[in-house]
């Protein structure tokens, strides 16, 4: 494993990170990956379980933020509307989109015999990146049973890095992928958990800050890349809290994580998507109707600005950790990219 950015000497932001400083530290989220790794296929598959039991019939509060809509998601539209999350989040390349959304739907008949018999559909949650330069994306090699093995085979210490659906990802031209990061955060009724995944495919190097410090514009000087550099690709933000917050709280919550992204440089380019969802575990709203009105508790609004900091520094963190921990790949083509940790180890006074 390669070593964190704490491990480097430098802590981002001011917010303690939880015990694994991934978004398991809120407790009941898992993290499961399918990596496919064979020459021109370098894509895969990576499965947030919000908990541990029946999402279907035990919903959580949940939302989502466009901050550039140039992306490719299933589910969203519903989610935003009702405040609800109903299954698992799944994430992959674009254009296995299809074949997540197949996987998802199976994975929820099979725990829900009442799906389209007598109550109604379900509502997949799917998020993408684009992986064509290291991977051959025309193939379309992500499959049905490589979703379902992400979703069945979760785990609270997750890897990170070129892994999963961040297998061929690419940030700020190095090796991007999977990252994580998590915060505490404490209020007079109690200490909670804010906890940021991210599949990072963006940004250029020149751009690139690690806590300020502008290493993007160093490295640019020291190395060549295959290719004249454009701000493209996406990034897909996974939030997750035991926060008690309604799902327009928790909109206002995905809002702030663009700070956490700007600050590792990103300037949000034309031709990429940058999408935030999120859901909150301290509340199981249950599918079946209650005979009595449902009971939300939500934070005061004067105590939001701690939850705001610290989904800003979770989101930074965890874009610098998926490419810290990414490793090299070589695939489509011959394509390849370094990673940033080969960078810093070859030029130690950058950083």
């Amino acid at each position: 494993m390669n070593k964190t950015i704490r491990e480097l000497g430098i802590s981002i932001g001011f917010t303690p990170t939880g015990r694994w400083n991934k978004i398991t530290d809120v407790p009941g989220v898992s993290v499961g990956h399918y990596t496919l790794n064979n020459r021109d296929i370098q894509t895969g598959v990576t499965a947030i379980l919000p908990h541990q039991g029946n999402v279907f019939q035990e919903k959580l509060i949940a939302s989502s933020h466009i901050i550039n809509g140039f992306g490719k998601t299933a589910g969203t539209i519903q989610m935003k509307e009702l405040g609800m999350l109903e299954t698992p989040i799944v994430l992959t390349n674009t254009l296995s989109i299809g074949a997540a959304f197949d996987a998802l739907v199976d994975y929820s008949l099979e725990k829900n015999s009442t799906i389209g018999r007598t109550t109604g559909t379900v509502n997949p949650i799917i998020g993408e990146c684009n992986d064509m330069y290291l991977n051959d994306i025309r193939k379309q090699a992500v499959q049905k049973e490589h979703v379902s093995y992400a979703l069945e085979n979760t785990e609270i210490d997750f890897e990170e890095g070129a892994v999963g659906a961040g297998r061929g990802m690419l940030c700020y031209s190095l090796k991007g992928g999977i990252g994580s990061s998590s915060r505490v955060i404490k209020l007079s009724h109690g200490d909670y958990s804010i906890g940021v995944l991210t599949l990072t495919n963006f940004g250029k190097l020149s751009d690139l800050r690690v806590d300020g410090i502008p290493i993007g514009r160093k490295l640019r000087d020291h190395i060549a890349l295959e290719e004249k550099e454009k701000d493209r690709g996406s990034v897909m933000i996974i939030v997750a809290t035991d926060l008690p917050v309604s799902d327009r709280q928790l909109n206002r919550i995905l809002k702030r994580s663009v700070t956490g992204l700007s600050r590792t440089g990103s300037i949000i380019g034309n031709g990429s998507g940058e999408i935030v969802l999120g859901f909150s575990t301290a509340t199981r709203i249950p599918h079946e109707q209650a005979p009595s009105p449902l009971s939300i508790p939500a934070i005061h609004e004067e105590e939001i600005d701690v939850a705001f900091r610290a989904v800003g520094e979770a989101t930074e963190e965890a874009v610098i950790e998926s490419l810290l921990q990414a490793e090299p790949v070589t695939g489509r083509d011959g394509h390849t990219r370094p990673t940033l940790t080969e960078l810093l180890q070859k030029y130690k006074q950058i950083l």
